[in-house]
């Protein structure tokens, strides 16, 4: 019986008897003295259990209700292992929050987990300060338009949204049903069903101007498409013939290529140089294009042609950039 279990077990005992004595409370729970005196304490000061010791009934009983804070065991309850596993994620979050839209939702709740961790406190403490985590180049969303945004997405309500297509430098007004929030590579993305296009399409949130809360209840797009969008292809956006890329790069290279997931579908495999050859579909080119990019000299795109032609054009015009 671990801690958690022994004061659930200490709140039965003293609800079904009253009052018990310490010995039948050591019984009961197959525990020395020193432990069941470390438990009652704990319930008192920390959960503020109204424990009291009455010598005239010889054990330990609840005091008169109306007396003290309100008494309630809660409905949820972590190890020290769990509540420090969670401190880690919070302390991950934190990074990740740069516009502050979860901060302070969450800091109340990190509050009680360390009331709840008690005299290993200073663990918590460690982990808040040895765990970090760097965006790099992030776009921070105000909390003003995240806010609606997730009262949408929980409410299954309608959105009216002012938003700015970087690619053609244009804004529009859009009508929009909700799907799904995802963080990728720094920044917040909505899956939403768009009216005007009847079709499902993908908002940086960043690039959402305004957005306005309707009445009208949003469309439910089926789990299994919602799954399946923006799935297939490569990167955030969608759209494009499915195809595959293949791609090849240098011995040096591969020593990290061949540890990353580029796609969930991609296959990869060791060539006789050492280099590594990695095969994944693709439709909207653009963001593959710059992962390839990022590369230099260390991959060549091998297939298709289009493909290839289109990071030599980009290698070509950055070359030139720096011709005297």
């Amino acid at each position: 019986m671990n801690q958690t279990e022994r004061y659930y077990r200490i709140d039965q005992l003293l609800r079904e008897r009253g009052t018990i004595s310490r010995e039948d409370l050591m019984a009961a729970l197959e525990v020395s003295r020193a432990t069941i005196t470390r438990d009652l304490n704990y319930m008192r000061d920390r959960l503020h259990a109204p424990i009291v010791h009455d010598r005239e009934a010889g054990g330990y009983r609840f005091e008169q209700a109306g007396l003290g804070p309100q008494y309630e065991l809660p409905g949820l309850w972590f190890n020290d292992q769990e509540i420090l596993a969670l401190l880690t994620m919070h302390r991950m979050l934190e990074d990740l929050d740069t516009g502050g839209l979860l901060g302070p939702r969450v800091q109340p709740l990190i509050a009680r987990l360390r009331t709840l961790l008690g005299s290993t406190s200073a663990d918590a403490d460690e982990v808040m300060r040895r765990v970090r985590v760097r965006p790099a180049q992030n776009r921070p969303v105000p909390p003003r338009r995240f806010e609606p945004i997730g009262n949408a997405l929980l409410n299954r309500r309608r959105l009216e949204i002012d938003y700015y297509t970087r690619s053609r430098d244009a804004h529009s007004l859009r009508e929009i049903s909700p799907q799904r929030l995802t963080h990728y590579r720094n920044a917040w993305y909505l899956d939403a069903w768009c009216h005007a296009s009847d079709s499902m399409r993908v908002f940086a949130l960043d690039a959402i101007e305004s957005v306005r809360l309707l009445d009208a209840p949003a469309r439910e797009v089926p789990a299994d498409e919602l799954g399946e969008a923006g799935e297939d292809g490569y990167g955030i956006y969608r759209g494009g013939e499915l195809r595959e890329a293949v791609l090849r790069f240098s011995p040096e290279a591969a020593r990290w290529v061949s540890a990353e997931v580029w796609h969930p579908r991609q296959q990869g495999r060791a060539l006789p140089d050492g280099g590594w050859e990695l095969r994944l579909p693709f439709g909207t080119s653009t963001e593959l294009e710059m992962d390839i990019l990022r590369h230099g000299p260390d991959v060549e795109v091998i297939a298709p042609d289009d493909l290839r032609e289109r990071v030599a054009a980009r290698l070509a015009t950055a070359l030139g950039r720096y011709a005297p």
